[in-house]
């Protein structure tokens, strides 16, 4: 499917998604648990893969619009009946490789043609060393993925810059396991904010989980038990970027864009409330009332530093190709390991909209004062946040604006271009 996006002003109230990443780790959560109820749920193709996951270690869940009720597998998950699909999610693939590795059979974990070429190999080598199975079929690191064995625990050794999730994986699995996990980093943590995520989660879990000098650390023999039975999930701050962008580059004279659902918390991603202030626009954040209003401005370039916030890079790309003077999007390199390459669709995609970018490895520079955005064929890339971000652009450039695989963001913000109409924007999609 296609989305046309034609230049448009906005203007309005408008509500953040719930969080993917909390919404993922809180339904594991539960699945790890006896039972409970995670409210204020993100229902999406990438989370139900989670919850798909869940069912297949012996759980059940079920949804009642943003509800989800999960009656777990009380911290020892059985063996799959089938493959498990994880699909194009690999937050679900990496945390539930974590899981699976418990279990005293093997599980088969595999994904779409994206997913199984992104790479697992620190996590599967931790099992391992942990005492677990953990292989790739193919022996590249890459899904599909045969794991379990009943990992023990222990203490191991995992760099801390291929992804961030490997290290949730372990702690969410190791609360249930004998001896707990001893996570020891290798290398400087990159998005060390989503384990921050994982360790406010765990504490709303009743898991205790910790830093240590040299990583990380869960005790064993824990139980997955949210105060009252249930847990609720905070707004999506990655999501949200869209949104304060849309404001800050279309909204309408005089007018504001009002965002509900954005409470603080552990979320790395708040960090794009400071960096569209830092490029001239004007941003109120009640915390209290949990609500951003945001209004147009001329922006300005600036320099981000996007190492814990990968997410992000495809909205500040936007950002910058708006603004006056250069934009650089520095220790980028692991954002090249997403559903598809983030750096390089960014630098191509914007390039085929009038931007001038100049790509590095580790660094992304848009040329905004050399840069008019026209309207053009662009393709998405089969990533949400690709498509998502381009939406944005389009609002702005001169023409009509056509993404390929618009329905992709039914894995993050589903109904991102309902919400973006509702805000006055003209999109369709057909």
């Amino acid at each position: 499917m296609d989305a046309h996006v034609t230049p448009s002003r906005v203007a309005g109230r408008t509500r953040a998604p719930p969080s993917k990443s909390y919404t993922h780790r809180a339904v594991l959560a539960a699945g790890y648990s006896d039972e409970a109820v995670v409210r204020d749920a993100l229902v999406s193709a990438d989370t139900k893969a989670t919850m798909r996951a869940v069912e297949a270690f012996g759980g059940s869940v079920d949804c009642d619009g943003q509800t989800v009720e999960v009656a777990g597998f009380g911290g020892r998950p059985g063996t799959p009946d089938d493959v498990v699909n994880c699909e194009n999610s690999g937050t679900t693939m990496r945390l539930v490789t974590g899981c699976a590795a418990l279990g005293e059979g093997l599980t088969v974990l595999t994904g779409d043609a994206s997913l199984r070429s992104r790479p697992h190999g620190p996590l599967l080598d931790a099992v391992f060393d942990l005492d677990g199975r953990a292989e790739s079929t193919r022996r590249n690191g890459q899904a599909p993925l045969v794991v379990g064995d009943g990992m023990t625990g222990g203490t191991v050794e995992i760099p801390g810059d291929v992804s961030s999730q490997f290290i949730t994986a372990l702690l969410m699995a190791g609360a249930v396991t004998e001896e707990g996990i001893d996570v020891e980093l290798t290398t400087e943590l990159k998005s060390s904010p989503y384990v921050d995520i994982t360790l406010e989660l765990l504490a709303d879990f009743g898991v205790e989980a910790t830093r240590t000098d040299a990583g990380f650390s869960v005790p064993g023999g824990q139980s997955y038990a949210p105060e009252g039975g249930a847990y609720s999930v905070p707004g999506d701050f990655s999501s949200l970027s869209y949104l304060l962008a849309a404001g800050a580059v279309a909204g309408a004279e005089g007018e504001d864009v009002v965002i509900e659902g954005a409470r603080p918390s552990a979320q790395g991603d708040s960090a794009i409330v400071d960096i569209v202030r830092d490029m001239g626009a004007t941003v109120d954040w009640d915390e209290d009332a949990g609500e951003l209003v945001v209004s147009a401005a001329d922006l300005t370039g600036t320099t981000v530093d996007v190492g814990d916030t990968p997410d992000l890079l495809p909205t500040i790309a936007v950002l910058g190709a708006i603004a006056d003077g250069d934009t650089v999007i520095e220790n980028c390199e692991h954002v090249r390991f997403k559903e598809t390459d983030r750096v390089s669709a960014m630098a191509e995609e914007l390039a085929e909209m009038g931007a001038n970018v100049t790509e590095q490895r580790d660094r992304l520079t848009i040329h905004g004062g050399e840069t008019d955005l026209v309207g053009a064929a662009v393709d998405g890339r089969g990533d949400h946040r690709i498509v998502m971000s381009l939406a944005v652009a389009g609002l702005v450039a001169d023409g009509e604006t056509t993404i390929a695989g618009s329905e992709h963001v039914d894995v993050s913000f589903p109904n991102f271009f309902e919400a973006m109409r509702d805000l006055g924007a003209e999109m369709t999609e057909h």
